[in-house]
Parts: structure tokens; sequence; C-alpha cells
């Protein structure tokens, strides 16, 4: 079996952690893995390629990485399936696993793949290529793809719902949070040492319209206490200068931080240290900070649609995302009630303990080894 990990980032996003967090139990499979960043992967079954191929490229990074997928990938899918047949004396062709959603199009190569979202075709307006990605490519991976695993029951109707794809072609896996780094903890993380020392909530994610960031803005103009909204998360230019204008024309640019990019190791301090989690979204696939919050002892306030239901259960209050009042609503419940707080807290540690990457990552070699 190959996984095709091209796409890897060094600064690890949703989809490369998913992939990273299921190495140990592919393992189990005895892969070779396709990848520039090597320091990640068992040397000994690490095949390297092109560094060129991934997201940190831009636009031109995906459409080097969706030539080679389509032209260099079969040539080594064919080199590995000559390989398994020589040493075992089967004539099946070698599996591919992809954790997203790219594989060849032509030639016999037989592939799963993961689906995490339909994000780019619910929210058109925010996306530019990648929407045709979506919307002409995906499509036809997902056909022709032996079996389709998605990150959750909500991702699952999204292709059905979107693309016609039989459900029977699917299987919900939910995500996970590394157990060992998220907890709660009492380190200043060192991001916050030039912030002012005032009560906070936290929004994770990137300044992208479906994170419904305008909205919690709106929100927190609502609340009088003195407290700070704290935006982490990749700054973008076309969105960010709306939201820095929004915040001054509502009166809370003072109550307003945008700290762009937080190192990982700074992620548990910078959660646990949050009166609460905002997480508004109008849509996700799965929701990992929900997860990772929860995981820190930090209560979640999240939107009521798509899959965070499936990932907050009862252990979070559950908003109406496109109702700012509901949004202030429950911050202010959050503000000024400790005895929720410590519910909120309690019913998360609990919630987080039905998630585990040993569960998705053996779920995942189960899936796999029926098409071997």
């Amino acid at each position: 079996m190959q996984v095709n990990l091209a796409y890897l980032l060094n600064r690890p996003t949703g989809t490369t952690q998913y992939a990273l967090s299921l190495l140990p139990y592919l393992d189990d499979l005895s892969p070779s893995y396709l990848a520039t960043a090597a320091s990640h992967l068992p040397p000994s079954r690490y095949r390297a390629v092109p560094a060129n191929m991934t997201a940190a490229q831009g636009t031109a990074g995906h459409l080097r990485r969706l030539a080679w997928t389509q032209l260099k990938l079969p040539g080594l899918c064919k080199q590995a399936s000559t390989a398994s047949q020589a040493s075992s004396g089967s004539q099946s062709s070698s599996l591919l696993f992809s954790p997203i959603p790219e594989a060849p199009l032509f030639g016999p190569t037989r592939f799963v793949v993961t689906f995490h979202d339909l994000i780019p075709l619910r929210f058109p307006q925010s996306f530019g290529a990648i929407k045709l990605f979506y919307k002409h490519y995906v499509p036809q991976v997902l056909r022709q793809a032996e079996r389709i695993i998605c990150n959750s029951e909500a991702t699952a109707r999204d292709v059905t719902d979107f693309y016609g794809i039989s459900a029977h072609k699917l299987v919900a896996i939910p995500l996970a949070y590394d157990a060992q780094h998220f907890r709660p903890t009492s380190a200043l993380p060192d991001i916050l040492k030039d912030q002012p020392d005032r009560p906070y909530f936290l929004m994770l994610g990137r300044q992208a319209p479906y994170k419904n960031i305008g909205r919690a803005i709106e929100a927190l103009a609502q609340i009088k206490a003195d407290c700070m909204l704290l935006i982490a998360g990749p700054t973008d230019e076309r969105y960010t200068p709306e939201l820095i204008a929004q915040a001054e024309s509502l009166g809370v640019r003072s109550r307003l931080q945008f700290l762009s990019y937080v190192p990982y190791d700074q992620l548990p301090g910078l959660l646990s240290q949050a009166i609460a989690l905002i997480f508004p979204s109008l849509w996700e696939g799965f929701g990992l900070p929900v997860l990772e919050a929860m995981a820190c002892g930090t209560p979640v306030i999240c939107s009521d649609v798509a899959s965070l239901p499936e990932v907050a259960g009862e252990a979070a209050l559950l908003v109406n995302p496109t109702e700012v009042s509901a949004i202030a609503s429950a911050v202010n419940q959050v503000l000024t009630d400790p005895a929720l707080r410590l519910q909120l807290k309690t019913a998360g540690l609990q919630r987080v303990q039905q998630f585990s990457w040993e569960k998705t990552g053996r779920a995942t070699v189960e899936i796999l080894r029926q098409h071997l």
C-alpha cells in the first residue's frame, strides 16, 4: 500500500495533523509513504516527492501537485503493485490511500480517500480556483474511489447530497485530538505576555466569512463587562481589514486582538487561560478546536449546525450561528455564571474521552485492510 502525503505542510493545519496522527496506525500495513516531510516518516519506507507542491506555494503549488498526481503518481503506484505481486505472487494491484480527496483518474490505480468538507462549494464567494477543483475534479475522484472515509456524519451527508455518491460507499470515522498535548495548564503562553491582562474569550481558525467572526464581534459589542476577544489564526488581507473596521465602528476595537498564527506548543496555554472558546462557524466538516478546548478544560460555545453537535454533544452551549443575540447571550452566561463554567468544564473533559487517535487510526486501518 502507498500513502500519498505530498500535500503535507511544515506548519500543521487540520489535514496535515490528521495524516500525521494516523501514521503510527498505518504502519501496521507496512505502507510506502510519498511525502516531502521526511522527518515525520519512517525512513525505511519514505519515498521523496517534489517539495514545491503544497499550499505553502499557493495556487501554483496546488496545480503542480494536481499535475504530479495525474502524470507521475500512477507510475509510482504501478511500481509498487509490481513489487507487491513479485513478493506475494498475487495479481491484485496495490492500493493507494490519500488522506485528502486527490488520486489519479486514469489507469488501474485503486484508491481510498478521506473527504473532510464541502466548504468551498457551500461558501464559493470565499474561495478562488479551489471551488472549481471541488466542482469538477473531486466528484470524479469520489466516484472512482473504492471507499470514502468522511470525518463526520454531517460530511457524509454532504457527499451524498452534493455529489450523489451512494451512502454505502461512505464510512464516517470521527477525528480526534492529541491527548498528550491538549490538557489543562496554568502556564502563560509567550504569545499572551504582551497582551493586556484582562479576561478573554478565544476564537481559533482562519479569518474567512464562514467562520462567522463578524457576528462574534457584534456579540462582543453587546457585552458590557471588561473582557477581550482574541482571534488566533492567519490574517487574510481580504477580510481582516473589514473585521477591524467593523470593530472600530462598534466601539470595541480596543477589546479585540488578532494573534495571527499561534505555534502549536502554545495552543494549550492559550486555550486553558480563556474564559471560553467561541466557535460560531456557519459550517464545519468536523471542528477540531472544540475537542482541543474541551481537553484543556475550557468551556465551549459553538454552532448548532453541521458536524458541531456530533463533536460537542451536550458538553457545550450550542447556539444558532446566524443570531447575534444568541451568541451574545451564551457569552454573557459563561462570563457571569461560575457554576455554568464548572459544569461545562467537567462535561467537556468527559466528552473528549470518547475521541482518540487510536480509535480513529484503528478504524481507518480496518477499512483499508478490506481493500488490500
